[in-house]
């Protein structure tokens, strides 16, 4: 039984005439017994509970130990994923809503476009669990920690690519897949520089390889060393500022980044 998913915070955002996107938090509610939890348990829990000493009850010491009978890491992670995916899907809906579109996904192959309009699609997700659930609205608990942002880029004219990222890029990640160029500019940074520009760095370089297919490796192996000192400005900027946009004349794309949303979009 999949839990039911809510959209909170959604952001619609127009970036120009013929591209829009929405940034959203998606959390998952669960029935208790969906989870199984209880199928395996010890046939101690069908004794008749009349015949038991509840005085001699109220002193035992309760230890709980589910890990046999709660969801594997597998399962876990494949509910998650389906979450993810349908919580993707349910934001690009919530957006066409806002467009007065009437379409629908055709996600065979990449990218992904609308039946009809052959609209671009593309989505992003942090996919990590979050331990921080004072956001959750009032009597809902998360599935499994699941509070996930997610992200979608709808474009007219030519595929887009987006990545929404909460945690930061750590620098020895960075030395493993950045290009030699970008790595000589980010080391002369101060620190807090250079992890804001590595992490902006990384979403852009996950943006490229959504819209060109690249594999991992090669797209985070991609030399933008070019688009660093207008990062470093726009940070700056962004205490001002909620949406910086950039020029990248050397692929013909545009760049944004949506500070509040931790979102770039590359169009």
């Amino acid at each position: 039984m999949m839990p039911t998913l809510n959209l909170h915070n959604i952001q619609y955002s127009q970036l120009d005439s013929t591209t829009w996107c929405a940034t959203a938090q998606v959390t998952a509610s669960c029935p208790l017994e969906s989870l199984h939890l209880f199928d395996n348990l010890p046939s101690l829990f069908n004794a008749n509970l009349l015949n038991i000493d509840t005085d001699k009850f109220s002193h035992i010491t309760w230890r709980y130990h589910i890990s046999n009978v709660s969801l594997s890491a597998r399962k876990i992670a494949y509910e998650q994923r389906q979450q993810q995916r349908a919580g993707v899907r349910l934001l690009l809906q919530s957006l066409l809503n806002k467009l007065d579109i009437i379409d629908s996904l055709d996600d065979v192959s990449f990218p992904y476009r609308l039946v009809n309009s052959q609209y671009y699609v593309c989505f992003s997700h942090t996919g990590a669990s979050s331990p921080n659930t004072s956001t959750q609205p009032s009597g809902e608990k998360p599935f499994n920690g699941l509070d996930n942002k997610v992200a979608v880029v709808i474009s007219c004219h030519r595929p887009a690519g987006i990545d929404i990222e909460t945690n930061k890029v750590e620098w020895r990640v960075a030395k493993r897949f950045y290009h030699i160029n970008e790595i000589a500019i980010l080391q002369a940074l101060t620190i807090t520089q250079r992890d804001t520009v590595a992490k902006l760095l990384w979403q852009i370089k996950e943006s490229f390889i959504k819209i060109y297919q690249y594999t991992l490796a090669q797209g985070l192996g991609m030399d933008y060393s070019y688009l660093i000192t207008g990062l470093v400005n726009g940070i700056e900027a962004q205490a001002q500022l909620s949406l910086l946009a950039f020029n990248d004349d050397k692929t013909g794309y545009y760049l944004i980044l949506l500070s509040e949303q931790q979102t770039v979009i590359v169009y």
